[in-house]
Order: C-alpha cells, then structure tokens, then sequence
C-alpha cells in the first residue's frame, strides 16, 4: 500500500493565498499581497513553494465544447485484478482526463473527453474494454454540465 503524503501545515495566509488564486488565478501577486498583507515577493515565494510542494497548481480550465469536443462521459468500471494496476492504464489514454479507485457498485471511475460519440465508441471498444482485467463498464453520458467549480476553498 502506497503511503499517504503528509499534510503540509498551512497557516492562515496561505490558506488565503490559495483562496486569491482559486477566484482568479490571473490575480497578480501584488494584488494578493493587498488582499493577505504580505508584499509581492512574499506572495510570490509562497505561491512557489505551495506549487512546488505538490498543495496547489495555476491551470488554466477549458470549457471542451468550445475546443470541439462534443462528448463528454463518466465511465463506471468493474475489473478482476489489481485495480492500481488497470487504473495505471487507463491514465496513459489521452482522452481520460479523470481516474479515481473506488469503493462500492464500480471499481474505478474514469471521466473522457472525446470529440464525437464515434470516438467514445471507439475509445471504449479498443482501449478501454480491452485492456486485461477490465470485466465490464458502464458509460454515463453527459447531456449538459450544470456545475463544475475549483474553489473549494482550504477549509
């Protein structure tokens, strides 16, 4: 079993630091520095060491629909096997942008990203159906994505 990382203690600031960026990760670091009282280069070394310790990343999300992919699903998948092992797998596929292992009706999770209902058959058919251990899936087709939000805050 792999070992858990352990918690980085946060202190308040840069809890708030990280609550800036999570409204806006464009937000300046002389911006942030008004908003939790430290100075830019204070700002600025704390954002790179929260970054480099693994706590946060700066990306920039998409909306697929914009970029031409029109096919968005979650995949519920049942395997026989060592589950790390085929989610290991899974990750490598381009077009699977989520895994996670689960507990319950399904083994492992996996959102896809595909740009047509051609490309998710295939994509089910010849990588993800095929690959050894993979017993059965089940594919939940989005029709419209109502939330998806990243500020969740560091409570």
């Amino acid at each position: 079993m792999s070992a858990k990382p352990k918690p980085l203690g946060l202190d308040e600031v840069s809890k708030a630091i990280i609550e800036q960026l999570q409204i806006d990760g464009r937000r300046s670091y002389a911006d942030i520095g008004k908003a939790v009282g430290l100075s830019e280069a204070a700002v600025r070394q704390r954002v790179q060491k929260l970054t480099e310790s693994g706590v946060m990343q700066v990306v920039a999300v998409t909306d697929p629909m914009q970029l031409g992919f029109y096919r968005q699903a979650m995949i519920g998948i049942r395997c026989s096997g060592d589950t790390r092992k085929i989610a290991d797998k899974l990750s490598e596929i381009k077009a699977v942008d989520y895994v996670v292992l689960t507990a319950g009706s399904f083994d492992i999770m996996v959102e896809v990203v595909c740009e047509s209902d051609d490309d998710l058959i295939n994509l089910l058919n010849s990588q993800i159906r095929s690959l050894e251990g993979v017993v059965s899936s089940e594919t939940f087709v989005y029709l419209e994505l109502k939330k998806q939000l990243y500020n969740w805050g560091t409570r």
